[in-house]
């Protein structure tokens, strides 16, 4: 994907204060009602405690605000209100466009961020920009912002001759905070004024500096007020109609079917610093769809979560960061303790054969609740449990109708706690999750593990008193139980492979019945100042596995990297700022085989007109594979290198183009390419428009096709590890528009048109292990008939001939919605969602993509409509 700035997650992490302040300042108690409409007329805003004073951290780092901002707070028993005057020499320049909630787009704007336990490492903010878009979230670790989370607040603004206005309102029922007497909380406010590209902060840091949270100056002056215990209740009711295109014989499905279901979500304070959230009956169908994906490897695709309830305090459940600012990792994915999509996912049971089947798209979700905040002050915790329901597929074969369970009774249970120490110069925390499943059959104790249960820790300290260097790491284990089938199943899979036959370390144990293993990481970084350093290693035991709820791709893994970097931060007469990063990194097993290293340097720029460039280039070394065979013994790496480079132009701009390229070459048979754009138009201030278009090209000489036993092949282990070279083209794109009538009414389109299209030639089997060397099937050893090949790989000899189907592939994909957001009330939304799908894997070659696009345009398409409604209460 073409990268991106995302500026509603970077809203207060991108520049912030070198000094703590010890400056105080005062919130006073109203003395009248204060109507929340953006106008500033109520004499509070007028008399009382003024906040002014502030600091550009961008285009002129440390300089003084070239406009003038004036913030007053206030407070009642039930709110903290606040009231921004944002003055400005040309208020017919002031940049105010209309978007959807969350969602800011390089114009002017106004935010606050509130420290409310004191605690110098997380808080909430809130902001509105000049056309009134709203927009929340929550800080933690010191410099990391989310915007998922979503309160209930008012806010407006309002624009004249002066410049412009806010108004905000922040029931304190949206908030935790200690019980005591007099509040004192942590405060910062930022300004944007887009024509000049300036953010302004009350406290900001250089651009080489860290820490935001534990920079906020005092507020105090909130006095008399009580932590709220109230009841907040969501309902919901949907209705659903999928148009669809069954086959004609198909006993289970109707063309067009409709379905109803409501629900109910419930928050409840159980004190003041711990929250219940519940949910019956809930639908955790998403409005938006997943994209579309051709997956030729052997590991799973990673989609991110989009369900609401899950979404909220995602971050509570973040395990293995804190401490430092930033992570690198070269060809190291960090195991993922928990992923939320793994509740409610597709039924994982296998299906029996048949000719039409009936099951449900998720597994039904029973009931989820989750409880998060802080104890005793200290403990930010988290805790979550859900429990799905078993679930039965119908299927029907040879015109017999029966029934199999699918998917057992399963409980999903996580607990994270963390502490920071000593003004958080030190934290520590854990997390434990549980899967437990009740079995019906002894079809699906083959399939699923009983029992899961991972446990972990993590934590870091600075080692000096400016917080320059930091030490961070974490260090888990995890526990599979079975049946002696299913853990058979589980060493051999894809994220294990212990059957390869030249393994010397890790061996196949049928009597099994659990699984055990251990992970960790450690990083040491230099993280303020000119001078970057990273640093890193890791491992994962061959037995660690975590993705009954959690997600990872491979174990037997030990990885590290070095890295460093320089940061040039003073605007000069080409650049606004511009860094130089390197690194070397090595990848291995616990047998000690090099499989992945390598040296990589980068270089990213911001140009004086602020238009970005960015380019990489790597070198990998020769190393070796022991998943190309899938299983199968060692094979070789030959060295490779590649590229990258990325240009946007100013984003600040109605007309934003985008592109990014890349390339990697191991020879002149194995290579990929990939080109990405993407074009943002703003013809009006509500309306945005994208369109990405993109290309990839892969040249795999030996792409995976299949193994097959054969006692002759004594070379390869008694079996034939076939692949092709294969030459695969993908054009694709992302089309996006989105219309907002009124900050609280939007439309947001969205279309994926995806063609992928790989042709098979010069198969071809290993011929040794640990080599780049094959044997390839030519003239009367490979036979082609009715899109079968037949291979005979020894002629005369006495190996046995063996068939597989022709791997050639012609997949043609549209994925599409169109979702209407009406938030008629604060909290309550109606949504109104049109999905279309339509696909089609018709092989035709040689590869035409006029041809593609034909006949995705004549496929039938699947229609779903959906209306959805729900209304907040508090109690």
């Amino acid at each position: 994907m073409i990268r991106r700035a995302i500026a509603v997650c970077l809203l207060f992490t991108c520049m912030i204060h070198a000094q703590k302040t010890d400056t105080t300042y005062t919130a006073v108690r109203l003395t009248e009602p204060v109507q929340i409409d953006g106008n500033l007329t109520e004499p509070v805003w007028s008399n009382g405690p003024v906040i002014s004073g502030f600091y550009q951290a961008d285009p002129d780092e440390g300089k003084p605000a070239t406009q003038k901002t004036v913030v007053r707070i206030a407070f009642d028993d039930d709110a903290i209100y606040v009231g921004a005057r944002m003055f400005d020499s040309a208020p017919d320049s002031i940049v105010a466009r209309l978007s959807r909630r969350d969602e800011t787009d390089n114009e002017d704007f106004f935010a606050l961020a509130v420290d409310t336990y004191h605690d110098h490492r997380s808080g909430f903010f809130f902001g509105l920009s000049a056309g009134g878009t709203l927009l929340d979230g929550v800080c933690y670790n010191d410099d990391w912002t989310d915007d998922t989370w979503d309160s209930v607040w008012e806010g407006r603004v309002q624009t004249d001759d002066q410049g412009w206005t806010a108004e905000f309102r922040i029931p304190f029922s949206q908030l935790r905070f200690r019980r005591q007497d007099d509040q004192v909380w942590g405060i910062n406010f930022r300004r944007d004024v887009s024509r000049r590209n300036e953010e302004t902060y009350l406290v900001f840091t250089p651009k080489g500096g860290s820490g935001f949270v534990s920079r906020f100056p005092n507020l105090a002056g909130i006095c008399g007020i009580k932590p709220s215990r109230n009841v907040e209740i969501l309902p919901y009711a949907r209705a659903k109609a999928a148009y669809t295109h069954p086959d004609a014989e198909d006993p289970f499905h109707e063309s067009s079917e409709y379905t109803p279901d409501f629900g109910a979500d419930i928050k409840v304070g159980l004190s003041n610093n711990l929250t219940l959230d519940m949910t019956v009956n809930p639908d955790f169908g998403q409005v938006e769809v997943d994209p579309a994906v051709v997956n030729l490897s052997d590991v799973e695709t990673f989609y991110e979560e989009k369900r609401p309830f899950f979404i909220e305090g995602a971050t509570t459940y973040q395990f293995g960061y804190g401490g430092a600012r930033s992570y690198w990792g070269f060809n190291w994915m960090n195991p993922q303790f928990f992923y939320s999509r793994r509740i409610g996912s597709s039924p994982q049971g296998s299906w029996p054969d048949n000719d039409y089947a009936d099951v449900p798209e998720g597994v039904h979700i029973l009931g989820a609740a989750k409880v998060t905040g802080k104890l005793a002050g200290k403990w930010n915790v988290g805790t979550l449990h859900a429990l799905t329901r078993n679930e039965t597929g119908t299927f029907s074969c040879e015109d017999k109708t029966f029934k199999r369970d699918i998917e057992p009774l399963t409980y999903y249970g996580v607990f994270r706690t963390q502490r920071e120490i000593n003004d958080s110069r030190q934290g520590i925390g854990m997390i434990s999750t549980v899967t437990s499943r009740k079995f019906n059959t002894d079809v699906l104790r083959e399939d699923l593990n009983g029992n899961a249960f991972t446990f972990g820790m993590d934590g870091w300290t600075f080692l000096d008193t400016s917080k320059t260097w930091v030490f961070t790491g974490w260090l888990g284990g995890s526990h599979c139980t079975g049946s002696a089938a299913r853990i058979t199943s589980l060493q051999e899979n894809s994220r294990h492979y212990f059957q390869r036959p030249d393994a010397e370390h890790v061996h196949v144990d049928s009597g099994a019945t659990s699984l055990t293993g251990y992970a960790g990481r450690f990083y040491l970084n230099k993280q303020q100042g000119n001078v970057v350093v990273n640093s890193a290693i890791g491992f994962i035991s061959p037995g660690f596995d975590v993705n009954d709820v959690g997600f990872f791709n491979r174990a037997d893994w030990i990885n590290g990297h070095f890295g460093m970097g320089y940061l040039w931060t003073k605007p000069g007469k080409w650049f606004r700022w511009h860094d130089v990063l390197g690194a070397i990194h090595q990848s291995m097993d616990y047998e000690g085989h090099n499989l992945w290293r390598g040296i990589y340097l980068l270089t990213e720029n911001q140009f004086a007109n602020y238009m970005m460039f960015m380019a990489a280039v790597y070198y990998n070394p020769e190393t070796m594979n022991k998943f190309r065979t899938r299983g199968g013994p060692m094979t070789l790496n030959h060295p490779g290198f590649g590229g990258e480079a990325y240009f946007e132009t100013d984003d600040r701009k109605s007309l934003v183009f985008e592109t990014q390229l890349s390339s990697y070459q191991r020879s002149p048979t194995e290579w990929s390419r990939a080109a990405e754009m993407e074009l943002k138009w703003k013809p009006a201030s509500n309306i945005s428009i994208e369109a990405g278009p993109g290309i990839a090209m892969n040249h795999e000489y030996s792409q995976w096709v299949d193994v097959f036993d054969d006692p002759v092949a004594v070379h390869t282990y008694g079996k034939r590890y076939v692949f092709g070279e294969m030459k695969q083209t993908e054009i694709s794109a992302n089309i996006r528009l989105d219309w907002t009538f009124t900050p609280r009414l939007s439309l947001q389109l969205y279309m994926q048109p995806l063609v992928s299209h790989g042709d098979y030639e010069e198969f071809k089997e290993l011929a040794r292990p640990s080599s780049y060397d094959f044997n390839v099937y030519h003239g009367e050893h490979i036979v082609r008939s009715n899109g079968v090949y037949e291979i005979d790989p020894d002629g005369a000899g006495p190996a046995e001939s063996f068939t597989f189907d022709n791997p050639d592939f012609d997949f043609k994909s549209l994925r599409g919605n169109a979702v209407l957001r009406w938030e008629y009330r604060p909290g309550s939304t109606l949504y109104l969602v049109w999905t279309q799908n339509r696909w089609d894997d018709e092989l035709h070659e040689p590869f035409s993509f006029p041809h593609s696009m034909k006949r995705l345009a004549t496929t039938q398409a699947d229609n779903i409509f959906m209306l959805k409604m729900t209304y907040w209460w508090s109690l």
